[in-house]
């Protein structure tokens, strides 16, 4: 069978949005580079597409917000992924998923994906070599769909459209945020159609819209089916994704200055961190040069430069470079603070 992915790929990673609900850690940094079991989201993002048939054939265009994105996202990739073949794109206005892709039209040509930057899922992408669906689209079956948008599904198995945010629970497929598009110039052009005939929900303009507008037209769009899909949108997903994501790669705790310290797995511990009369674990991860003493840290995400002392953690994710100063009498705290904030009990 012909392989379809002979020319460059195009990854568009959206991750424009202001991110209010992992405020205070957006006040300083994109949502994508806040930390999960020892990565910035973003990484275990782009993880992801190590399964693509020719991972090193492929272009990668990033959707980021003014300020904050503009700014430390490119110096991110440069720093991290130097090799990397990037475009950054600004979106100014929050308009939505199809605004931001029509933003980047100038980057965009034959075969792409595009991938939501808090859309952490398991699946080879191996397949995508002999594609020939116009477009397909990840789903996995949830409890309750009505915060999400769901495919619908013909007899014929063909996606027949999507529907945002639906009422009903008949269909509880929804669409995870990772689409494959045969061609982008043919999604281009439903974009076109879609703004100008002002197909919005709540002033922005939908991505599913986009594609029932060309299933419409004809396209044919399928779905694939995934298990597990984790989220890192919000502080208490953000978390769950933390523990699931260590109990799946294991620890990583073995060279971390220590005394007197007792680890209980899966952690994460960055080499550089230096930890004396504390127990950290289970489904900790402690970030690069944390200083921690005489602390006990469970389920929680503490972000690189942090000082910690005398303090009892659980369920906390604390911002880089922040100082902790708990009681010492064992007094269990949940924190949320933000990078360089100072907390003293």
């Amino acid at each position: 069978m012909e392989n379809t992915l002979a020319e460059t790929l195009k990854i568009v990673i959206p991750m424009a949005g202001w991110g209010t609900r992992m405020r205070p850690h957006t006040w300083s940094k994109p949502k994508p580079l806040v930390s999960v079991a020892g990565k910035t989201s973003l990484e275990h993002v782009l993880d992801m597409f190590q399964s693509l048939p020719d991972p090193e054939n492929v272009e990668f265009i990033f959707i980021v917000g003014p300020f904050l994105g503009e700014l430390q996202i490119p110096a991110f990739i440069k720093e991290h992924y130097p090799n990397m073949k990037a475009h950054f794109v600004v979106q100014n206005e929050m308009k939505g998923q199809s605004h931001a892709l029509w933003l980047a039209r100038e980057y965009l040509s034959g075969a792409m994906i595009m991938c939501f930057s808090d859309t952490l899922m398991e699946t080879d992408f191996s397949f995508l070599s002999t594609e020939e669906a116009d477009s397909v689209a990840w789903v996995m079956p949830v409890p309750d769909p009505r915060r999400f948008g769901v495919a619908e599904e013909g007899a014929d198995g063909w996606v027949t459209r999507f529907i945002e945010k639906p009422q009903s629970m008949d269909n509880n497929l929804v669409v995870v945020g990772c689409y494959y598009f045969k061609s982008a110039q043919k999604l281009l052009a439903a974009i076109e159609d879609q703004m100008k005939r002002g197909v919005m929900l709540k002033n922005e303009y939908f991505l599913t819209d986009s594609i029932s507008i060309m299933i419409q037209a004809g396209a044919k769009v399928r779905t694939q089916r995934i298990s597990s899909w984790l989220d890192t949108g919000t502080i208490e997903a953000t978390l769950d994704t933390n523990r699931v994501l260590l109990e799946k790669i294991g620890s990583n705790v073995s060279t971390f200055k220590r005394s007197n310290v007792n680890v209980v797995e899966p952690c994460f511990i960055d080499p550089s961190a230096e930890i004396s009369n504390s127990t950290i674990g289970p489904y900790a991860s402690i970030g690069a040069d944390c200083k921690i003493e005489n602390s006990q840290i469970t389920e929680s995400i503490i972000e690189a430069g942090c000082e910690i002392k005398d303090a009892a953690l659980n369920r906390s994710l604390v911002g880089k470079q922040a100082k902790v100063q708990g009681r010492g009498d064992g007094f269990v705290m949940q924190l949320n603070i933000g990078d360089n904030s100072v907390l003293s009990i």
